[in-house]
């Protein structure tokens, strides 16, 4: 990233793990600064690069995501209608998201290059970059406040890790590895009677939480197949940290391993959109690529006698995004039959939120656990 400042050019490594350009115009931003300013030039695509207190910058955010969160006036508001499908509704959902993850992205960071910060009552946030970025060593970088909270979160995530009731343990997650906050689809595959205990595929296993919870009901072997860095190395830990190491080996694969298993196992992304950040992989599969991947190589993959458990959230069907028909079409046409179904709502906060612009089809989202077999 290049700019003037007093005079003088600059320029250092632009960081952005949601894979946003660097600014091509940048001022600079200090306590002095004001909100209604910095708003303006964010929504213009001028981003600050920050010179003051560090606390400060976290009120400038703030400020600014208060004027990026205000209420559409009644004028913005005919000229553009209201969706008339939820399919719609979700698009322009995300097209707001998008809109406001950018501006806020403009609120911009110096990192020293051993990841310091050299601000006034900056935290130390060494041990959280490195966890995210690697080892120090490529010079001085700049990044958006925005994802620099990210990695503290994530820093914390997996500092005291997720607690995993169906596992009684925690999951530690890595940054960039979707954590198993939603901890009802683990419960469907506690509780599924298993078909066969010799070996079994955790197909995307991210965390490695489901590997683990198979190996810890009696699977003698599990091989769980990821093809994200981060999630492989997050996986390798969590098993290690939980004495499943030597159950369970973790692979890189593009979905399925060799051989076949008596149980494969997957929880793919739930909506077939396109994922615009590293977490956002792990809900949005741009036209269910991963989903239909799994349908398609399933019957490949198992013994006779064995069964495939797809763990998958209806919302997409609730915002028209995937029909119930198209999904057991999918199965049909991969030579499935569907021996079973358990089903169970969701307890995230967003389910009751009636204030969410998605409020209708997430009070409706049901998460269910298939139990597919190969038609004979």
């Amino acid at each position: 990233m290049h700019w003037t400042e007093a005079g003088t050019a600059h320029s250092a490594r632009w960081r952005s793990e949601s894979g946003l350009q660097p600014p091509k115009r940048v001022l600079i931003g200090d306590d002095q600064t004001s909100a209604d300013a910095a708003y303006r030039h964010a929504c213009a695509g001028t981003a600050l690069l920050w010179r003051g207190d560090f606390q400060n910058a976290k009120q400038m955010l703030h400020a600014l995501a208060r004027r990026a969160d205000r209420k559409p006036s009644q004028k913005t508001k005919a000229s553009n209608p209201t969706a008339t499908s939820p399919a719609e509704a979700f698009h322009r959902h995300r097209q707001a998201q998008a809109l406001r993850a950018r501006t806020l992205a403009m609120l911009l960071l110096p990192l020293e290059g051993d990841y310091s910060i050299p601000l006034r009552r900056a935290p130390d946030l060494r041990e959280a970059c490195a966890e995210a970025y690697g080892p120090p060593g490529e010079g001085a970088s700049v990044v958006s406040l925005r994802e620099v909270l990210g990695l503290i979160g994530a820093h914390e995530w997996r500092r005291k890790g997720v607690l995993i009731p169906a596992l009684g343990e925690r999951i530690q997650p890595h940054y960039g590895v979707f954590a198993p906050i939603r901890g009802e689809y683990v419960g469907l595959v506690a509780e599924a009677p298993l078909p066969a205990t010799s070996l079994a595929f955790d197909i995307g296993t991210g965390t490695g939480v489901l590997a683990a919870l198979l190996a810890r009901r009696g699977i003698a072997h599990v091989v769980a197949t990821d093809l994200d860095s981060r999630a492989l190395a997050c996986a390798r830990e969590n098993l290690a940290r939980l004495g499943l190491a030597a159950r369970v080996d973790v692979v890189a694969a593009n979905l399925f391993p060799a051989g076949r298993a008596g149980l494969v196992v997957c929880n793919p992304p739930w909506l077939p959109a396109r994922p615009s950040s590293l977490l956002e992989h792990a809900v949005y599969d741009p036209d269910s690529r991963m989903l239909r991947g799994f349908i398609a190589g399933l019957a490949e993959h198992l013994t006779e006698d064995g069964e495939g458990w797809l763990v998958l959230s209806d919302l997409a069907e609730h915002l028209g995004l995937r029909s119930r028909n198209e999904l057991l079409a999918a199965f049909d046409a991969a030579g499935l039959n569907v021996i079973g179904r358990s089903d169970v709502r969701p307890h995230h906060p967003r389910a009751s939120d009636a204030s969410d612009p998605l409020h209708a089809a997430r009070a409706a989202e049901v998460t269910s656990l298939w139990r597919l077999v190969v038609r004979h």
